[in-house]
């Protein structure tokens, strides 16, 4: 069951703004006559409603209403350094933004949806009901931007035109969260009217960073409103927790791909890239992956960039997945960003020429970013960081190493800058999508890539993943399942959510031989789980190019592979062709023998932890269950005849 949606809509309470004439009213008040005058663009009513209950609820100073245009955009700039959110480098366009040091990632144990009784909310999320949520919202939001500036803009996530984009109302004091907006989404003031009448719905964000003060965290808070598509966001600069745009409204868009657009559309917490494969073809690929396990690397490792991080799919007229990007820059994760496995990000952060904004690096005594990983030499002895001054060696209470930079320290910039960058990204018909995969931080179990042998496997795939926890959440530890790296983001029930993803790869509105192959990829299997010593990846951060390839030769039929329990696998030998064809690499088959062996004992253990915990979520269809079972019942087959470890010989010659 979806939101309800016949219940209060918290800011207009607070704000008691219930007609665009009172709302206009407000404005006369509040705003200067030259913003004044750029809002009357914008003839949305409930827009124009939601703006001035903000105004109510918020109490700001002043009030900027930012069109997008260059002078607005370096107001922003400006005001930003002039607040001191963030501070100019010496390279041209970037600068250096902090958060505090206790809130350097998402914070999942203030981070809730507003309930309504009767709701189904996910099972891996928290909730508070609307009742409680007003009364918090009342307290800590009434007045938090006096003193400040509203800034406010009018975006569209996704290209103009595109029938999966969804306009965003985006409201803070923060200049930090609206210079970020400005890179990562499109400005579209001029437009904003006419894609809410055609696509018939809007989001609102609307967030403050109060005093930031440590002191002030603990009443931080992340509220999501699936009723009224809105989410509130305080005393908090983390962009994860404050940039709603990102996946505060993702979130949304998991919701109406659920319980309004099942079958027809997705919203997923992938990449989006393109592989060049026979004949010149461009093959469009999209890929999850938790947050820290690999997803920009991914993106990059493709021929033609289209985005990093979040997609939104539907199933065209003409039969086939398209694919578009709510974004149109990168929020990307810099620790181990280096130019062996990233040349073509490393281009964009150390050369001129494009706009960067750095979070929670070092920045050394010569004003140049560093990180951990970028294996860069000399290193830097001493500089500013994520935690105040720094130097080689130093502790923290505990004793510990802090190292130079945050482990999710992040770069801030638009897509346009990569030089592998496609134009595909503003294509208002997305990318023909013929590859979906999905891929966890799993060091044990799982061989570097499979595919699922029908649509009903693949979604099992996705709700199989496993990862370790990673640095963007605050608290996080230990290995936990991830489903479909969309879990985090996904508000209603999982088994909702699960046959809505049945409902969409069996679609019979996918054509044929248009219908994309499912698969899982893993980058992290080590050496010590396939009997060495060393805790180093068994392989190289490279290799996903040869994987990425091998799955556009699959896609068009142009591979045979392995047939096991739980997809297919590639043979050696045109694994061995495709790395020394896209990587110029030798592959030798003892590694091969080594990364695809079936482990019985570790999937099988997997098996019980997915049985087990879907076991406990309601509506999980009865489908995914019976997958597991036939999974189950070969892996044993196999082992009764081979042993626990089954080569890759094995599995072909086994009929």
């Amino acid at each position: 069951m979806g939101p309800n949606k016949d219940c209060i809509d918290i800011v207009t309470e607070l704000g008691g703004i219930t007609d665009v004439k009172a709302a206009q009213q407000v404005f006369a008040d509040t705003i200067d006559s030259e913003n004044l005058d750029k809002l009357k663009r914008i003839q949305t009513p409930d827009a124009l409603k939601k703006l001035a209950n903000a105004i109510r609820l918020c109490q700001p100073d002043a009030v900027f209403i930012d069109t997008g245009s260059e002078q607005d955009r370096q107001f922003v700039r400006e005001l930003s350094i002039k607040k001191g959110e963030e501070s100019p480098l010496p390279m041209n366009g970037h600068t250096i933004h902090y958060d505090l040091k206790e809130e350097q990632g998402r914070i999942i144990d203030r981070t809730f949806y507003i309930y309504n009784q009767g709701e189904e909310v996910s099972s891996l999320a928290q909730k508070k009901d609307r009742a409680e949520a007003l009364e918090d919202i009342r307290e800590k939001m009434t007045g938090i931007m006096k003193g400040k500036t509203m800034m406010v803009g009018f975006f569209l996530r996704g290209p103009v035109g595109a029938p999966a984009s969804n306009p965003a109302l985006e409201i803070s004091s923060s200049t930090y969260v609206m210079h970020s907006a400005a890179i990562l989404y499109r400005n579209v003031y001029a437009a904003f009217d006419q894609e809410v009448e055609k696509l018939g719905h809007f989001y609102a964000n609307i967030h403050s960073e109060g005093l930031n003060r440590p002191e002030d965290l603990p009443n931080a808070r992340v509220y999501m409103d699936r009723s009224h598509l809105t989410t509130y966001s305080f005393n908090c600069t983390y962009a994860g927790n404050t940039l709603l745009m990102k996946k505060g409204n993702h979130r949304f868009s998991v919701d109406r791909s659920v319980y309004e657009k099942k079958g027809e559309q997705i919203a997923e917490h992938m990449f989006i890239t393109g592989i060049e494969g026979s004949g010149g073809r461009i093959t469009w690929m999209v890929g999850a992956a938790p947050s820290g396990c690999g997803k920009t690397t991914s993106a990059m490792a493709g021929d033609h960039f289209v985005g990093d991080d979040l997609a939104q799919m539907w199933i065209a007229d003409d039969g086939t997945v398209r694919s578009i990007n709510p974004e149109c820059g990168i929020f990307g994760i810099v620790e181990d960003v280096n130019w062996e496995g990233d040349p073509y990000l490393m281009k964009c952060l150390r050369q001129e020429g494009t706009e960067v904004i750095w979070s929670n690096v070092l920045i050394d005594e010569n004003g140049v970013p560093q990180w951990v990983g970028n294996g860069e030499d000399p290193p830097p002895v001493k500089g500013i960081n994520f935690q105040g001054p720094w130097e080689q060696g130093m502790t923290d209470e505990d004793g510990k190493p802090i190292p130079m930079s945050h482990p999710n320290s992040r770069c801030t910039l638009s897509n346009s800058a990569l030089e592998n960058y496609s134009d595909k990204n503003e294509d208002s018909e997305g990318v023909e999508t013929r590859i979906f995969t999905y891929s966890g931080r799993d060091s044990d179990t799982m061989p570097p890539v499979w595919v699922s042998k029908t649509p009903d496997e693949g979604v099992v795939i996705g709700a199989c993943i496993v990862s370790a926890a990673t640095a963007t959440e605050v608290g996080a530890t230990g290995v936990r399942r991830q489903p479909w790296a969309n879990a985090p983001f996904t508000p209603g029930s999982l088994g909702e959510y699960m046959d809505a993803q049945f409902a969409f790869f069996n679609s019979d509105k996918i054509a044929g031989d248009k219908r994309p192959i499912l698969a899982g990829l893993n980058y992290f299997l080590t050496h010590e789980a396939r009997g060495g010593s060393s805790k180093k990846l068994l392989g190289e951060k490279k290799d996903v190019k040869a994987w990425m390839a091998w799955l556009d030769r699959r896609a068009y039929g142009e591979v045979d592979a392995i047939s096991t329990p739980i997809g297919y696998l590639p043979k050696y030998d045109d694994l061995k062709r495709l790395f020394n064809e896209r990587i110029d690499k030798e592959y030798p088959e003892d590694l091969y023998n080594k990364q695809f062996s079936l482990y019985i004992d570790n999937i099988l253990a997997r098996i019980d932890l997915q049985e087990e915990s879907y076991s406990k979520e309601p509506h999980i269809p009865a489908r995914f269950f019976d997958i597991l079972k036939k999974q189950r019942a070969e892996l044993m087959t196999l082992k009764e005849k081979y042993g626990s470890i089954v080569t890759p010989q094995q599995l072909e010659n086994n009929k």
